[in-house]
């Protein structure tokens, strides 16, 4: 072969694989685009296990394992998550390569057979496999007929609508209306499409409720869907709203509750008030058992704790000293007149003082009698 062939067959090769990048035909973009899982037994009883081996998923990813009755690896899991043995499932996160191998225990799931092992990714970018599985002893009915042939696809204005009310604050569950449109891109009119709507909080997987909407979308006809969304009482943090048809995860959508702070103000007054009343009817009881001083008391006083009366002592003020007591004076004792001495004012004289009459009283001067007056 000359060098003009073999560049004419390099040049070939590198055509081929840009188209088929361009056309997403490349080995690993088909292996990207479309997961597997194979399983070790086709059938087994109630506590057994089978191995699930899985390949072209993406790398270092956390993946869930259920077994779920109503389900067909062709529509899905009809009944969603609560057709699952939740319960007994298993987490198996990925490698390098994106392949895993897990045991996983065979449980009867709470709907009949046919039955699948689900396998699903709980974080990052949505991608499912379903892998047919018989669970043995279990019964099995046919799975429920489709609503039409018609297919319906995700248009635009995908959004939650609503606002928490009072009772929300307080722990009442929060709820909003899933709005969406949707058009039918098949060739026959679909009649009373049953949806499903799930909400998942972290790393669990979303617990799916199939509501049915009532109308009838014709083909090429768009509509305008609104679903009742509800949370659990007293829920808060970061939710994910999703919306599926005929299996396929059709439109999420994030929500984020606010915790409810109405519920904690309340725990925190009951805290307060009933330890408060606790010691208010103690106190009343001690009060009215405790025994009372029946002594009479003393009019204007008042009883002290224990029905007794208080006195308080005098106080005495730091500037005021104790007044003594004046000394006793000595008794007279009754002595004669001549021992007696009569003390005269300087202008008097013993002769010219008053005349005492009989009756002992002081009769005026005479009017011949001389005045005498004081030194001049």
């Amino acid at each position: 072969m000359n060098r003009r062939s073999v560049r004419v067959s390099r040049l070939l090769t590198v055509l081929a694989l840009v188209a088929g990048l361009l056309a997403g035909t490349a080995p690993w973009a088909a292996a990207a685009d479309k997961p597997t899982v194979s399983l070790s037994k086709s059938q087994a009883g109630t506590g057994g296990s089978i191995t699930v081996k899985g390949t072209d998923w993406r790398p270092n990813t956390l993946l869930m394992m259920l077994v779920c009755g109503q389900s067909s690896p062709e529509r899905g899991v009809i009944g969603g998550t609560n057709a699952c043995a939740n319960s007994d499932g298993r987490a198996v996160t990925t490698d390098g390569k994106g392949a895993f191998s897990k045991a996983l225990p065979v449980a009867e799931p709470p709907k009949p057979c046919p039955c699948v092992v689900h396998v699903a990714t709980v974080t990052g970018e949505k991608a499912q496999k379903d892998a047919e599985f018989q669970v043995a002893g279990h019964p099995v009915k046919p799975l429920p007929k489709s609503s039409g042939t018609g297919q319906l696809s995700m248009v635009a204005d995908t959004r939650l609508e609503g606002s928490s009310g009072l009772l929300t604050w307080f722990g009442a569950p929060p709820s909003r209306s899933f709005t969406f449109t949707v058009g039918n891109v098949g060739s026959n009119p679909v009649k009373n499409p049953v949806f499903q709507v799930g909400s998942s909080h972290g790393v669990f997987a979303p617990q799916w409720e199939d509501q049915q909407w009532r109308g009838t979308i014709k083909p090429g006809q768009k509509a305008r869907i609104k679903l009742p969304v509800e949370l659990s009482a007293g829920a808060h943090g970061d939710y994910l709203v999703s919306l599926k048809y005929g299996g396929k995860v059709l439109a999420e959508q994030p929500w984020g509750v606010g915790r409810p702070w109405g519920v904690t103000l309340f725990w925190i007054l009951l805290c307060v008030v009933v330890p408060a009343a606790v010691f208010r009817i103690g106190m009343a009881i001690v009060d009215r058992v405790r025994p009372r001083d029946r002594r009479p008391r003393a009019k204007g006083s008042r009883p002290a704790s224990g029905g007794r009366t208080v006195r308080l002592p005098k106080v005495r003020m730091p500037q005021q000293k104790p007044k003594r007591p004046a000394p006793a004076e000595p008794p007279t004792t009754p002595t004669s007149a001549s021992a007696q001495t009569t003390t005269t004012l300087p202008w008097f004289t013993p002769d010219t003082g008053p005349e005492r009459t009989e009756a002992g009283q002081l009769s005026a001067p005479h009017e011949n009698s001389p005045t005498t007056k004081g030194n001049t």
